[in-house]
């Protein structure tokens, strides 16, 4: 089991920037030819359902978004600190939930991405409030 911790989250008004950062340590062998796996951010607005926020394929570059966020969230790695990022710019108040990192041994697809039931290894999460 690997662990993911996240950091980054702060409370700012509508319009800012944040960037969260997942650490990933430990994870196990992904199985897949290039050893690569997806990392995704979800999100869970207070009293709403966890979403897909952004997906990158560690491995290679393949990215994916939410609807909601296209366009604002830039989702990158830096694999050398094992690490994930996620730039969040032009927030909006919708943006306010708790933000979860999620890694599984598997590609990401455009269909796929956002299912939770692929990723096997989850962070804490990480807290973003976004006022108007």
């Amino acid at each position: 089991q690997g662990k993911l911790t996240e950091s980054g989250g702060d409370s700012v008004q509508a319009g800012g920037s944040l960037r969260l950062s997942c650490v990933a340590s430990g994870l196990p062998d992904s199985g897949l030819s290039d050893g690569g796996y997806c990392m995704v951010w979800f999100r869970q607005p207070p009293g709403k359902e966890r979403e897909g926020v952004a997906a990158i394929y560690v491995g290679g570059s393949t990215t994916y978004y939410g609807d909601s966020v296209k366009g604002r969230f830039t989702i990158s790695q830096d694999n050398a600190k094992n690490t994930v990022y996620l730039q969040m710019n032009n927030l909006k108040p919708e943006d306010t939930a708790m933000y979860y990192c999620a890694a599984g041994g598997v590609r990401c697809t455009s269909t796929y991405w956002s299912t939770e039931a692929f990723y096997s290894d989850w962070g804490q999460g990480t807290q973003v409030t976004v006022s108007s």
